[in-house]
């Protein structure tokens, strides 16, 4: 109990209850009771010690936002007490390094540790970086245990604790909600998902039958051009399961009120046109699992916030990254969508840093990316009305085939950044090939609606596609954006 907890953490507030539980005497009988100010019992609750494991669990009634209160926990003489304890909304931060990148390694670092000390109702929580071959019913290893943050705990040191995406999102919902919020960090560099993923999971996309086998070898990393640093090093676990078993599982329990993940990088490297399905399965299952291991008290429908791949390598000719951003939306290109409800996305390819130096796959600039995450938590997690959270997104094109121009609508005003930028292609049909892709240069930019020409093509447009590369933008200067300053997100 006392190992995996601590002082100073955050349980989800109303309208669900926070499970609690530990360890005891198998037999035996647990008394938990929740106090406020003066030691006043605000609550009290008994639990069976149940086998072969000998744990306990117990549901507290739920609880308006606020604190401090004592947790304890007693079995006859002896006793457990966490002080400090305060209800709010509890957060899972999760994914591979860019998730891992702490405060310390960001954009304006030095200023956002000196702010640490404004937000002492958001405490933080880390995983240690753990794998298994089973399912774990309790953790191996915490980097973190429950914390008031400080400048030293954000900016321990590179890809360990604390998440800066993670903390930039927290402070920013602390802000919009006034209560506490707890951040529990789960993260690992150079994972892909599969390592993320239960067996259920892995299965329904007809993976581990497959990755049994020992030819499932995962590929190596590729060589940066240069002397950059690719992934963080050294590259995570990569076999199936290993992360969901060691680093997921044993947070089950918790009752959760959202999820924001940022991983995909590996999958660019391994299984990269399974990703529309591991990837929406990844978040059922989670949302499956976190239900029924909170007895009931997250929400089948679990809010899930995502990070768009941002860019890599400038001028590269691969495609697996803008094919990976495009299965990251279930291949719909927006979320929430039929495949993926109740999820959002903060596209970051306009937020590119080719001089990070943790390599320009590692973007410092996070702090775009938490309000982007917070602004579809706002809407998606917390219900938030008329607020604008996503980029401009086309719903139409139609062909002038006499003019050869090809208009598009957009769902929102847009904003024409950069002119220059080659953004727009076309795949032109020649006779019976397949269609090869050519650029389509942009005419006009109007209010809801872009002008390309298509005078290049010949015969036939067989298909259009928008921002198709590693590296589609300089920073901040993709071509379209809303008024807001959102990036319109890639499609095919």
């Amino acid at each position: 109990f006392a190992s995996y907890y601590g002082h100073h953490m955050v349980l989800q507030k109303e309208p669900v209850g926070a499970l609690v539980w530990g360890y005891g005497e198998l037999g035996t009988t647990v008394t938990v009771a929740l106090s406020g100010d003066g030691g006043l019992v605000v609550m009290k609750k008994t639990a069976e010690v149940k086998g072969p494991s000998g744990t306990w669990t117990t549901l507290l009634d739920p609880m308006e936002p606020g604190g401090p209160y004592e947790l304890t926990a007693r079995q006859g003489t002896e006793n457990v007490t966490l002080q400090d304890v305060y209800f709010g909304d509890v957060w899972l931060c999760s994914g591979q390094s860019n998730m891992a990148m702490t405060v310390l390694q960001i954009t304006n670092a030095s200023q956002e540790l000196a702010a640490a000390s404004q937000y002492p109702y958001v405490r933080l929580f880390a995983v240690a970086p753990t794998r298994s071959d089973h399912e774990l019913e309790d953790l191996e290893g915490i980097d973190l245990p429950w914390s008031i943050p400080t400048p030293e705990i954000l900016g321990h040191g590179n890809f360990t604790y604390f998440s800066a995406i993670c903390w930039l999102l927290g402070q920013r919902l602390y802000e919009t909600l006034g209560y506490p919020v707890g951040l529990v960090e789960a993260a690992w560099g150079g994972t892909p998902i599969e390592a993320w993923s239960s067996p259920r999971a892995l299965r329904a996309c007809g993976l581990l039958e497959e990755m049994g086998s020992p030819s499932f070898m995962p590929v190596p990393m590729f060589c940066p051009p240069s002397s950059t640093v690719l992934f963080s090093s050294p590259s995570g676990p990569h076999a199936p399961s290993v992360l969901w078993n060691a680093m997921i599982h044993p947070l089950l329990n918790l009752t959760l009120q959202g999820v924001a993940w940022y991983q995909g990088e590996e999958n660019t490297l391994l299984n990269t046109d399974l990703y529309n399905c591991t990837f929406p399965a990844l978040i059922a299952d989670w949302r499956r699992a976190f239900h029924a291991g909170s007895a009931g008290q997250t929400h089948p429908l679990l809010p899930f916030g995502f990070v768009q791949l941002s860019t890599y390598r400038r001028q590269s000719p691969q495609d697996t990254f803008p094919r990976l951003r495009w299965h990251q939306t279930a291949d719909l290109g927006v979320v929430p969508n039929t495949r993926m409800p109740n999820t959002f996305m903060a596209v970051a390819m306009d937020l590119g840093d080719e001089r990070s130096p943790y390599g320009s796959i590692h973007p410092r600039d996070k702090q775009n990316v938490a309000h982007r995450l917070h602004l579809g938590a706002r809407a998606v997690a917390y219900g938030e009305k008329n607020l604008v959270f996503q980029g401009p997104y086309p719903t139409r094109a139609l062909l002038e085939v006499t003019r050869a121009l090809l208009n598009i609508t957009y769902t929102q005003e847009l904003v024409w950044r950069s002119r220059d930028m080659p953004a727009f292609e076309v795949c032109c049909s020649r006779q019976a090939s397949p269609c090869e892709w050519v650029l389509a240069p942009v005419v006009t930019v109007q209010s809801h609606q872009v002008t390309l020409s298509v005078a290049g093509c010949g015969r036939l447009v067989l298909g259009l596609r928008y921002a198709w590369a590693e590296w589609p933008c300089d920073y901040q200067a993709c071509v379209l954006y809303n008024p807001g300053g959102l990036p319109a997100p890639p499609f095919l």
